[in-house]
Formats: structure tokens, sequence, C-alpha cells
């Protein structure tokens, strides 16, 4: 069956993500010429979504695993050459670098996690070619998930797809139910995935950089384009698991083999005021890229432990940023992703309210 041009948006999920649909109803009124931004790209729907629409669009992450997902999907490369790198990497040497402990003894088969460990150091050498970025985003989407009656499609014992759950709990959660991990066919996943995702011939559209968007040397590499274009999600004010819900896939992308709770790249969450402070200094480094009547839109919302009002605190973000708002729209109950954690977790999540605030920029 030939591949949706939408299913590459697919390729690896995350716990906190917006619908494509979003961006893209966002995009119906960019003109061809327009260029589209996203300064806290995350997995990369904004970016591809501006792929589809034909529109070049520049994506920005501080996090490692989001720039490597936002990378798969903005490259082509063909099935055929996806997987000769494969068998190519996996037909090599036993990797210098195979993680111990309890959790990896519960968490993969012996074989396959050294296979893992092969592409993951293979990587780490080079990662340049579109097909190494369309087998990173691949493994990455595959690296752990929940295991399936018939056909496997991840790598790891019985997890959630959107985020790698803490090692104590996971392998507690895995005894207890004596689960065990499968020896998977490796390259027959990537195989599978490599056809689902990249069957498509979507033209090759858009760029993205691994960088701190609060740093105005951030920008300097695109400081003579003017956006017309930005649409983004930035993480809510208390919101500042990231990296430790992702720490699986962080440590693939060439982080520790353990769970790294602090990150000095992510915004300040030790109070509403600092953090929309924080927040501004990435609007006000957006506004010099963006021309004159460029369009903003923001989806914000908050998280249930903290007492603060997230429009409140978008709005003192914008508060002198060079951008002023036009509308603010309901943007309904963020739910994607919640039954994975429900199911994994003895504490059900609350679904979270979320509004889209829509700014103009101004001199």
């Amino acid at each position: 069956m030939p591949a949706v041009p939408d299913t590459l948006n697919g390729i690896c999920p995350y716990f906190t993500m917006f619908p494509l649909a979003f961006p893209q109803e966002v995009l119906q009124s960019a003109n061809k010429d327009e260029l589209v931004l996203d300064p806290f790209c995350g997995r990369g729907t904004t970016s591809f979504a501006a792929r589809l629409a034909g529109l070049e669009s520049f994506g920005i992450d501080s996090s490692p695993v989001a720039a490597a997902i936002t990378a798969s999907k903005l490259v082509r490369a063909s099935v055929d050459e996806i997987v000769s790198e494969a068998i190519a990497i996996l037909s090599g040497q036993t990797p210098s670098d195979i993680p111990q402990g309890e959790f990896w003894d519960w968490a993969y088969h012996p074989r396959v996690l050294v296979d893992v460990c092969k592409l993951r150091e293979a990587f780490l050498v080079n990662c340049n070619t579109r097909a190494r970025i369309a087998l990173r985003g691949i493994v990455l989407g595959a690296l752990h998930g929940p295991q399936q009656k018939k056909i496997q499609s991840y790598l790891s014992n019985q997890c959630p797809r959107t985020y790698a759950p803490k090692p104590r709990y996971a392998t507690k959660f895995w005894k207890e139910r004596e689960l065990m991990p499968l020896d998977v066919d490796l390259l027959n996943i990537i195989e599978r995935r490599a056809r689902r995702y990249y069957s498509a011939d979507t033209p090759e559209k858009g760029r993205v950089i691994l960088a701190d968007s609060r740093l105005e040397d951030t920008f300097a590499s695109i400081r003579g384009k003017r956006f017309s274009w930005v649409v983004t999600s930035p993480p809510y004010y208390g919101m500042k698991t990231y990296i430790p819900d992702q720490w699986l896939r962080n440590w693939f992308v060439g982080g520790p083999s353990s769970v790294q709770y602090e990150s000095p790249k992510q915004l300040i969450h030790t109070g509403p005021d600092a953090f929309s402070g924080d927040l501004k200094r990435v609007w006000i480094n957006v506004a010099s890229v963006c021309a004159k009547n460029a369009n903003m839109v923001i989806r914000f919302g908050g998280i249930s432990d903290r007492r603060a009002d997230p429009l409140e605190v978008i709005k003192m973000s914008l508060d002198g940023s060079g951008w002023r708002i036009s509308s603010i729209k309901d943007a309904g109950i963020a739910t994607e992703g919640k039954r994975q954690a429900d199911s994994f977790l003895l504490r059900k999540s609350k679904p979270v309210v979320e509004v889209d605030v829509w700014a103009e920029r101004v001199d």
C-alpha cells in the first residue's frame, strides 16, 4: 500500500506533541515564497507541515532527540538506501560500548541490544547522509514501545512508545509481570518502517539545528532571512522533564546511559516571572529575523501541579518582545499520548486545557 503523504509525521512520537492539523491549518494562509520558523520545534510537526505545503522552514531545539527526529522528517531517502545502510552497519564489529545493569538486562534482548549499540556508535561517528538521518529517526521511533501479539514493531520490553519509563520502576514492572524482552528482528522492523515512512516521494524542504533559542548567536546563520510565519509550542511552565522523559532516546543520540534530570539548555522554571522573562528572550530573537507583517501562533497550556494561569504567563512573555497579541483561541484539551501513560502508570494524568495565541510583529 502506498504511504500516505503525512505518514512520516508519526516516525517517532513524543509524550508532548500537537497534532499535524494545527500547523497545517495555520499555514493555509501562507504564500509559497514565505518562510516558516519554529524556535521550539520538538518532534518537528511544524517543520513537516511546512514541507507538505511546499514551504521552506527552519526549526530550532535544544534537545538532541528533538533535532534528530525533526531532521528525519525533512530528508528524502529511498527504502533501499535505508535498508542497505542498516545492513552495512549491523554487519560490522561488536560495539565498544554496551550498557550494563539490571535495567538493560530486562529492557532488551542481548542480541538486540548489541545491534542497537552498533547503530548508535555508527551514527555518533557520522550521521550526515540522508539514509543515515532517516535510519536514525526510524530506530528512535522503534527504540521502545508496546510488545504486540503478532508482528513486533518495537525493540524493547513492554514500554510506552511516547516516553521512556525510569529504570527502577520499569524493572519492577517487568519483574512483577514476568515480562521478558523478545529477540526481535531489528532489520525486519527497520525495513517495514522504512516502507511505511519513506515510500512517499515528497520534495525535500527545511532545515533544523540543535541550539538554544534564548541565545542571539543561534539566529546568526539566518539573520539575513525574513520569516513571515512562526508556529510553535514552547515548554509549558513547570514542564521540565523533556530530557528525563526521553532519556533512552537521548542515550541513543549520544547521551548518558542513565537518567539525566538537569539540563542547562531549557527554560527557567523557578517561578512564573523568571519563566516568562526567559521566554521573552526567545520572542525578541525571533522578532529580529521576522518580516514586519509576520504572524506568530503559539500553542500554550499548563500542567496541573503549577498554580499559574498559562494565559497570563504567555502574556507576560510577549509584553515588550516585539510582538502584539491579535487574538486568543481555545485549543481544547490535550489528550494525545495520555492513554499510554495511563496504561503503564498507576496514577492517571489529567488533561490540559490549551490556547492558541496569535501575535503580530510590531516595531
